[in-house]
């Protein structure tokens, strides 16, 4: 059988960093994800998804991502229930086995505690723009 998730969504909210009694790292957050159309009133239609993550990843979340920040998981599908004050309580939520930060808000600065300022580089360089062009033609090419 397979059980796998991948998504990529913003986060609603900060994510909280907690310790289990054995001092292992976990966070749930929720990720806001798009979905392919609008509805009726031209708004974007998105669906909200509870995550759990552990150990490292829960670590690297709280500490590099915040509110709006583009966040991609790995995981599987995991349902559980438990006995609420109104009756029996049913919870579907995505465990993650990886996570990645894709982006953050735009105009967003925010430094860890060490001060490193997360930045993007240039896509390019101009290391070779003195290099000279080749003149390659269609027909030296096997494959055309």
């Amino acid at each position: 059988m397979i059980n796998n998730v991948v998504l990529v969504g913003r986060l609603t909210k900060d994510v909280e960093l907690r310790k289990t009694p054995n001092n292992v790292s976990t966070c749930t957050f929720t990720l806001a994800c798009n979905r392919r159309f609008v509805n009726q009133n031209g708004e974007q239609v998105a669906d909200f998804i509870n995550c759990v993550a552990w150990r490292q990843s829960a670590d690297f979340l709280s500490q590099y991502a915040s509110k709006g920040s583009i966040v991609g998981v790995e995981g599987r599908i995991q349902t559980r229930n438990y006995d609420g004050q109104n009756g029996k309580v049913y919870v579907t939520e995505i465990i993650c086995d990886s996570v990645q930060l894709i982006g953050n808000k735009p105009n967003e600065n925010r430094t860890n505690q060490q001060g490193f300022v997360p930045t993007v580089e240039p896509a390019c360089d101009d290391s070779f723009s003195n290099t000279p062009s080749l003149d390659i033609q269609s027909d030296d090419l096997p494959f055309y």
